[in-house]
């Protein structure tokens, strides 16, 4: 008899254990928001970069993390409704890149935290109240480097020596660091012998026009400045460049591997790494508030000789020596 009591007592026991188990919700996984300006297939590198750094960390998407991807396919106009998707889904985070898609973010939620994984200039524009302490909800990388865009058109002068007539050209609504981006361009401009023209692109029509342009006014080579436009745009930029024989710099890799013929910047997928480790600090309870906006410390210079060798140009040799990658 007191055998079957102490059965029916642990039979019971382990029944309310069961129930308590059932009772108590599982566990959520922290949710990320990544919103892009292009498409899925634009931004491929970035964010295997950013998994690759997630994973250094012991996050695995779709086990202990989840990431809502939000695309704007180039439309401007979508921003708004995207984050407001994230923010109704109550994402822990959202992860993005650029002035624009920031602003963005930030108009919809002053409490969810915004990791900045590339931006430009996240003090001149507004978005922290400095580097060391950014305050509010907004923390990450930011792209502004002291005479970045300067270094940049004399490396492409030092690289191409011929070069006499350079346009740089932007994207459309050209955000005040595009805007600071041509005018620090041209700084260098007389020193280096070099006359300057900028051109714009306010939609994809425009394109070809700003191009055509550039042959009349006998252009032989363009800056173009990195921006969620000429981002979207790239490929289609790389090829109008290679058309006219138009030898082209660029910022990001991405460009470089889309046909620019060279590039310095920002190592950015180094930068989407780092965001993987502002993501971690937020979901482990550091306020974004509190989290210094870092720099970059790594930069890259890249050269693809296969767009080089379409051009018929030779990129000087001393040159091509300092480029940390060589497309082939």
């Amino acid at each position: 008899m007191n055998k079957n009591i102490g059965t029916l007592l642990l039979l019971i026991f382990l029944l309310l254990l069961t129930a308590s188990a059932w009772a108590q919700p599982a566990k959520q996984i922290p949710r990320i928001g990544l919103l892009r300006s292009g498409s899925t297939a634009s931004h491929v590198a970035s964010h295997e970069a950013f998994r690759a750094g997630l994973r250094e960390l012991g996050y695995e998407e779709g086990k202990n993390i989840q990431i809502e991807y939000r695309y704007a396919e180039g439309k401007t106009e979508r921003w708004p409704a995207l984050v407001n998707e994230l923010v109704g889904l109550k994402v822990d985070v959202i992860v993005t890149a650029g002035a624009g898609l920031i602003t963005a973010a930030r108009q919809a939620s002053q409490t969810i935290p915004i990791v900045a994984a590339t931006a430009s200039d996240l003090v001149g524009s507004g978005l922290v109240a400095s580097l060391a302490r950014p305050g509010g909800n907004i923390t990450g990388s930011t792209e502004v480097s002291p005479d970045l865009a300067s270094k940049r058109l004399e490396l492409f002068k030092e690289a191409i020596p011929k070069l006499s007539r350079v346009a740089i050209l932007s994207g459309i609504g050209p955000t005040s660091a595009e805007r600071d981006d041509v005018q620090e361009t041209q700084k260098p401009a007389r020193h280096l012998k070099l006359t300057i023209q900028p051109f714009e692109a306010r939609d994809p029509a425009e394109i070809e026009g700003a191009f055509a342009a550039m042959s009349k006014q006998r252009i032989d080579g363009v800056v173009i400045v990195r921006g969620s436009f000429t981002i979207f745009h790239r490929k289609r930029l790389a090829e109008l460049a290679l058309q006219r024989r138009l030898p082209s710099m660029c910022a990001g890799q991405d460009f470089v591997e889309d046909g620019c013929l060279m590039h310095y910047a920002p190592d950015l997928a180094h930068h989407w790494r780092r965001a993987a480790v502002f993501v971690d600090k937020i979901l482990k309870g550091t306020k974004p508030a509190d989290i210094p906006v870092e720099q970059p410390m790594k930069f890259e210079f890249v050269v693809n000789l296969r767009t080089a060798k379409q051009l018929a140009v030779t990129v000087a040799p001393n040159v091509l020596a300092r480029a940390d990658r060589v497309i082939r």
